[in-house]
């Protein structure tokens, strides 16, 4: 695109503008809604979670501060390179970090501090509820963090009027609407396949479950299920005022259903067709999968959500990721410093991903665990970050850094095991994240540990922020095709993906390091239990 379309697309709001609330940051990313692989000018806003009372939580105030400086920094951004502020966009969606609990009164006041899906203290509830509905609600599904809220017979419980997700309310907050796209909804509450909507069968259920200690019918508590495509409000002049206090974005923006992290994910890396599935890395770690028929077996490291179109997904989650991984490199970019050879964060990764590269190949015997959190997959409650060796490994630089690589994708490995028994069939796995900016280091290893052909797209790092802003212009120009023929005619069909098969050399040497880690779990138990 030329500077002179581009700012023209920008002037008369042949736009698209994706918003994404991710672990770590705030992203806003505006494309050409006639072309949405040209990303016209990006912003956004460092955040993170933070341990209070007992919880993972972000205060909501910093939703919109953050928000309102990623599109300042959006709106920079495209000064800067084309000349013109944007006045008016043609679409907008947002997305965010899927499950977790956010519960509002009849005011709609926000009765609990938002608790997100980082936390793991609804083993009961998930356990009654996998039991009662016959299939897998972990524990950071919504549903599992309401009926943990009425077995624990919490005060605020009675005064619910309406539970959603972080995209659902922002979403709601800058259209008034109550609406929920059918990706994100799925990690709510289970979707039936054949309506697109909860499952009604299971709704009735769980009624009968609560027995009157829920103030309404569930129904009446979620928000409206929408697919991909559909309109789903427009931005109101309160909601304009909180994404551009300047004052200078008019109201009347179209909006596509809020998404989930994991749906835009697979928009962003065009895998929302059976048989094709995504690795999404960043705080946490996680695998889709497009199933080309049901499950066979119910399984605690599965769950089944949706594509943003409603196809059913095995999710593999994770809910630890990169952070640890960061963490280490934040420390050798300080030594660095002190060294008096300052490095800036890519070039820390650069070097580490690179002597990773060279290590051997099961990390010479070292043996990482990144869990900061709890990770239910493992059987774990809390997390205490790991570096275990034994006298006779090899604690070089190299087999350092793979080991914690390796560390990132562990978890997943024991998940993809149990697809891998269910028979389910990937051709090529995408994966997207920073972590994948190093060409063919992070994704290399990837293909050893899940055993298939990783590719990696040039919008890798854009992510989710990039995937929303794609259903907000198919929501504007989709011409009434369906989503995986408009993502290959109109957005990838001239993508380049790299793609790297898994490495003999890195099978085994992986296969090595994971049989170190799974007996390694026992360490990882004994120290939750001791520190």
């Amino acid at each position: 695109m030329t500077e002179t379309s581009a700012a023209d697309a920008i002037r008369s709001g042949r736009t698209a503008l994706g918003i994404e609330f991710g672990s770590t940051r705030i992203k806003a990313c505006l494309v050409d809604a006639d072309n949405p692989a040209d990303v016209l000018a990006v912003g956004g806003f460092e955040w993170e979670n933070s341990f209070d009372d007992g919880r993972w939580t972000y205060a909501l105030d910093e939703v919109w501060t953050g928000l309102a400086a990623a599109y300042v920094e959006l709106k920079t951004d495209a000064e800067q390179r084309h000349g013109v502020l944007p006045t008016t966009i043609g679409a907008i969606g947002v997305s965010a970090m899927m499950h977790g609990y956010l519960a509002f009164d009849a005011d709609n006041e926000l009765l609990v501090p938002f608790r997100t899906w980082r936390n793991t203290s609804t083993g009961p509830a998930a356990a009654e509820l996998t039991n009662l509905f016959g299939v897998n609600i972990p524990l950071r599904w919504s549903i599992a963090h309401l009926h943990q809220a009425v077995l624990d017979a919490e005060d605020h419980v009675p005064d619910i009027r309406f539970v959603t997700s972080l995209a659902g309310y922002v979403h709601w907050r800058l259209t008034g609407r109550r609406v929920l796209g059918v990706g994100d909804a799925s990690g709510m509450f289970p979707i039936d396949p054949a309506t697109g909507d909860y499952d009604a069968t299971m709704v009735a259920a769980y009624d009968s479950l609560a027995d009157g200690r829920l103030p309404v019918p569930l129904a009446e508590l979620l928000p409206e299920v929408l697919t991909a495509g559909v309109g789903a409000g427009e931005l109101t002049s309160e909601g304009a005022a909180l994404l551009d206090p300047s004052g200078s974005l008019a109201p009347g923006i179209p909006f596509c259903p809020p998404e989930g992290d994991a749906g835009t994910g697979m928009v962003a890396t065009n895998s929302v067709s059976p048989r094709t599935g995504n690795v999404s890395a960043g705080t946490s770690i996680f695998a889709m999968v497009v199933l080309e028929r049901p499950l066979a077996n119910v399984h605690h490291e599965l769950d089944v959500v949706t594509t943003p179109a409603g196809d059913p997904v095995a999710m593999v989650h994770c809910n630890n990721g990169a952070s640890e991984l960061a963490a280490w490199a934040g420390m050798f970019a300080r030594f660095a410093e002190a060294a008096g050879t300052p490095l800036g964060a890519d070039a820390v990764y650069e070097v580490l991903f690179r002597e990773a590269l060279a290590a051997e190949p099961d990390a010479g015997g070292l043996l990482a665990y990144n869990y900061l959190a709890g990770e239910p997959i493992a059987g774990l409650d809390a997390g205490r970050p790991l570096v275990v060796r034994t006298p006779d490994s090899r604690p070089t630089l190299g087999n350092f850094a793979r080991a914690q690589l390796y560390a990132v994708f562990g978890t997943l490995s024991l998940g993809m095991r149990v697809l891998h028994g269910e028979r389910v069939t990937v051709d090529t796995m995408y994966a997207h994240g920073g972590m994948f900016r190093t060409a063919g280091v992070a994704q290399r290893f990837l293909a050893a540990a899940i055993q298939a052909p990783v590719a990696v797209a040039e919008t890798a790092s854009e992510g989710g922020a990039w995937g929303i802003a794609v259903l907000a212009a198919y929501r504007k120009e989709g011409d009434g095709l369906a989503l995986d023929a408009y993502l290959a005619e109109h957005v990838f069909a001239a993508a380049a993906f790299e793609t790297v098969a898994p490495d003999p050399d890195d099978l085994v040497g992986y296969a090595t390091y994971l049989t170190r880690y799974e007996a390694g779990l026992a360490i990882e138990h004994a120290a939750v239990a001791a520190l």
